[in-house]
């Protein structure tokens, strides 16, 4: 990924600083032996001065560097690095992702990210509640991505999920200018950036902040898992799917007992649970019939037996019965069925 060794690079950087503003910078971002890195008050107690006396020697050691003759020395060393953000994300990359794709040894990423702040090619935008630390080399492209992924995010139904294809389309239409510029692993990158649009364990993308995509519990699991089968499960079902898919144990009588507390189910039969959303409605097969009757007037026996199977799965015999409550309905002289009363 990287040509150079940054260990070397930042060591004689920081040797054209006087020893308290090296000491400071090594401590800040942690480029010494211990990788830690330390707050400006922990090293103001270090030298018994203030944390804003540390920031202004930070920024001294930083511009120094910036000045001297060695930061001349490796202006390809800053060059290549520029390269980098532009191969993988287009001039506009998220810091983690950055990070992850140069290198996993955490020594090696604090010689980086320091590399990153003192090169002048770079910029840094910090963590907001919609994105999080990128940086960028192309501020008209960083602009353009930012404004398309609040677009994106707006698109988006609280509880929907689409697809990755789906996603991706979104995006390019907010990029027209620059999407046919660069690849779909570039504009999955880019998604990154955003705190906004997340997706969930099935790669199913949407609304960062809802349960389908932060997935926490049981119920959170349960619920991808029924929507991926596509028709009604029975709670065993869902519970064995929840461990082969997710690796999570999920007991039977809890996953039971979480399906029927969360309205995104319902139950349509003994033991099987469908998503509201595909259009079932709650309650046992009486309140089923006395909305369809309430919905569609008088009907047929067929064509009340007809419309129950759509809501839940029962026996034929189970609605006619159901459809004896006098209480409830009635049947008129043409041999329809009403709601009584």
């Amino acid at each position: 990924m990287i040509s150079f060794k940054p260990k070397q690079v930042t060591k004689k950087l920081l040797s054209a600083l006087p020893d308290r503003a090296r000491d400071v910078l090594e401590k800040r971002y942690g480029l010494g032996k211990d990788s830690d890195t330390q707050t400006l008050e922990s090293i103001g107690q270090t030298y018994g001065i203030t944390r804003e006396r540390v920031r202004q020697i930070e920024n001294y050691g930083i511009q120094s560097i910036q000045k001297s003759d060695v930061y001349l020395e490796f202006e390809e060393i800053f060059n290549e690095l520029k390269e980098v953000i532009g191969s993988l994300g287009g001039g506009l990359i998220a810091e983690q992702v950055l990070l992850d794709e140069i290198t996993n040894d955490q020594s090696l990423r604090n010689h980086i990210y320091f590399l990153l702040v003192i090169g002048n090619p770079f910029y840094r935008s910090k963590e907001n509640a919609n994105y999080g630390h990128r940086w960028f080399t192309e501020k008209k492209v960083a602009e353009s991505v930012e404004k398309a992924l609040r677009a994106v995010y707006k698109s988006l139904n609280r509880d929907e999920l689409v697809s990755e294809e789906e996603i991706l389309n979104r995006f390019r239409n907010e990029l027209i200018e620059i999407a046919d510029n660069h690849d779909e692993t570039v504009l999955k990158r880019w998604l990154q950036i955003s705190k906004d649009i997340a997706a969930n364990p099935l790669g199913e993308w949407g609304d960062a902040g809802s349960p389908n995509v932060r997935v926490k519990g049981i119920r959170d699991y349960a619920y991808l898992v029924v929507k991926r089968h596509g028709s009604p499960m029975h709670f065993r079902e869902v519970a064995e799917e929840i461990q082969k898919l997710f690796e999570r144990k999920a007991h039977t009588a809890t996953t039971h007992n979480e399906l029927i507390k969360d309205n995104r189910f319902v139950l349509v039969g003994r033991g099987l649970y469908a998503l509201t959303e595909w259009g079932y409605s709650a309650g046992v097969v009486k309140d089923v019939l006395r909305d369809i009757l309430e919905q569609n007037g008088p009907l047929s026996r067929e064509e009340i037996i007809d419309k129950v199977r759509k809501e839940r799965y029962v026996k034929d015999n189970t609605i006619v019965v159901n459809l004896q409550d006098a209480n409830l309905f009635k049947r008129l002289s043409n041999g329809t069925y009403t709601l009584a009363g």
